[in-house]
């Protein structure tokens, strides 16, 4: 691995400390159902989003609950000791990617066959905070010089 690559891969590897995030593989609801409920919260506050998706009549609106849950726990994870009440955390990014599809056949009239493709799909949820945590200053450390006579 050259040095460019590296320190590029040591760069990403940096900010996704900083991002908490939750990852469904392998949904078996069809891309486009799934997406219908994610743009229902994406830019969202968190709490607004799990009122959204507690209360929806759809069905993969649980699993986008239980993943949001799973990234609020992943954000408590890398921000011990903050609350999420005051950091005012947002679904910055929520997107729904194609899965593989399983394709089976169904029989028709006449010896014939038509191909039924059951549809999967990957969503990735990116939480931020509206209020971003200030680190705390570092106290300097002053030298005092001892002056010799």
């Amino acid at each position: 691995m050259g040095v460019r690559t590296r320190t590029r891969a040591e760069n990403r590897k940096e900010a996704k400390k900083n991002v908490a995030f939750a990852r469904l593989n392998n949904c078996p609801t069809s891309p486009r159902k799934m997406r219908l409920i994610a743009d229902l919260i994406r830019g969202k506050r968190v709490e607004t989003a799990l009122h959204i998706l507690k209360n929806n009549a759809k069905q993969p609106s649980e699993r986008l609950r239980k993943l949001l849950m799973s990234a609020i726990a992943n954000w408590q994870v890398k921000n011990e000791g903050l609350r999420i009440e005051e950091s005012d955390l947002i679904v910055k990014e929520i997107f729904v990617d194609s899965g593989r599809q399983l394709k089976r056949l169904l029989t028709a009239p006449q010896g014939r066959a038509h191909r039924i493709r059951k549809r999967s799909n990957h969503v990735t949820i990116l939480l931020d905070s509206l209020n971003k945590p200030e680190p705390e200053p570092e106290p300097e450390e002053t030298e005092e010089v001892e002056e010799t006579k």
